[in-house]
């Protein structure tokens, strides 16, 4: 593997698993300083998230709502809304709607799809002269290790979780050549998730 992807791969992990929990922020730091390291490793990697294509916006809109839509038939039936009633409250020390608007858009999704999808797995995919060899959803997996640790969630599930949400991820870049799609994706999976258990426990009060 050359030097700069070989740069390129461990720079995230070592900044999610190491770098970033030794910082001790708070919600609002996290989301400042994922913002700025996204945006200087896509400047220092080439990264193009090419966010306006309009074939990515209409593959991003189909796919949130098909997302949103599970959520909502989960709220609606009595048996899944009672187990999104009993979720613990995954929120962090700010309110609902900052958490949704700006730390899951902004803190998470901007900086993990600058990162991964418009930077390092074209870059991996252009290295091995081919496309979906799956390395850059591993290493988005592999990012998420101590953020799992910190949660107090499985570690081995957690990575197989989010490395199978990169690969689709991946997909969807690949197939609309813009990181908007899965950008549009991750805020309603992130979102709806963080949503749906507050709203079953008030539907179920």
């Amino acid at each position: 593997m050359r030097p700069k992807v070989l740069a390129a791969v461990t720079l995230p992990l070592v900044w999610s698993n190491y770098l970033l929990p030794a910082l001790r922020l708070d919600v609002r730091g996290r989301t400042a300083a994922n913002t700025a390291f996204a945006a200087a490793y896509t400047r220092i990697f080439r990264g193009e998230p090419n966010w306006l294509s309009r074939r990515g916006f209409r593959a991003g809109v189909l796919a949130a709502a098909v997302v949103l839509s599970g959520y909502g038939a989960a709220l609606v039936v009595p048996s899944t809304r009672r187990h999104l009633a009993g979720l613990a409250d995954r929120g962090p020390g700010v309110s609902t709607v900052e958490w949704t608007a700006l730390h899951i858009p902004g803190g998470t999704v901007l900086s993990e799809e600058l990162v991964y999808r418009s930077t390092l797995t074209p870059l991996l995919e252009r290295a091995a002269a081919r496309p979906e060899t799956g390395l850059g959803a591993l290493v988005f997996g592999l990012s998420h290790i101590q953020p799992a640790r910190a949660a107090a969630d499985p570690v081995s599930a957690t990575v197989a979780l989010t490395t199978g949400g990169g690969l689709v991820f991946d997909l969807l870049r690949r197939r609309t050549g813009s990181a908007t799609a899965p950008a549009l994706l991750h805020v309603a999976l992130n979102a709806g998730g963080a949503v749906a258990p507050r709203l079953a426990r008030r539907l179920r009060v």
